[in-house]
């Protein structure tokens, strides 16, 4: 438990760091029965993209996912986005990733928490839904 802290600290100062210096470059920690990590760029004012990995397995297991994605609906508050992307490795398939992120702080802009359903058509097994919370 104590390096899940430790992880998730590093994590949120590293998100106000990149977000200060890159304002195109974000950081997010995905908290699932499969953890990830993910690094996205945001190609335009709706679009952005992220590359994220699976952080739980082995290093022979570790498994990538790509994803773009289009925030549908944009506010000062919030934003709801639905994407489309893949994953290799022990995922092997389509993914959808469905979506809202929100931002708490007003001090804060660029921190946002985010919750995310994410359906996996995985082409070797079955459909996987995955729940996702994070930041």
């Amino acid at each position: 438990m104590k390096y899940f802290l430790k992880f998730s600290l590093l994590l949120i100062i590293l998100c106000f760091f990149l977000n200060k210096s890159f304002s195109q470059l974000s950081l997010s920690y995905y908290s699932t029965s499969l953890p990830k990590i993910g690094l996205g760029y945001n190609l335009s004012d709706r679009l952005w993209s992220e590359l994220r990995l699976w952080s739980n397995t082995a290093i022979k297991d570790l498994t990538p996912e790509l994803v773009f994605c289009d925030n549908i609906i944009k506010k000062d508050k919030h934003n709801v986005y639905l994407g489309l992307g893949g994953s290799v490795n022990s995922f092997k398939g389509l993914v959808i990733p469905i979506g809202i992120q929100f931002t708490p702080f007003e001090k804060i802009a660029k921190f946002s928490f985010h919750i995310e359903v994410m359906p996996t058509f995985d082409f070797e097994n079955d459909i996987n839904n995955q729940i996702i919370h994070g930041a």
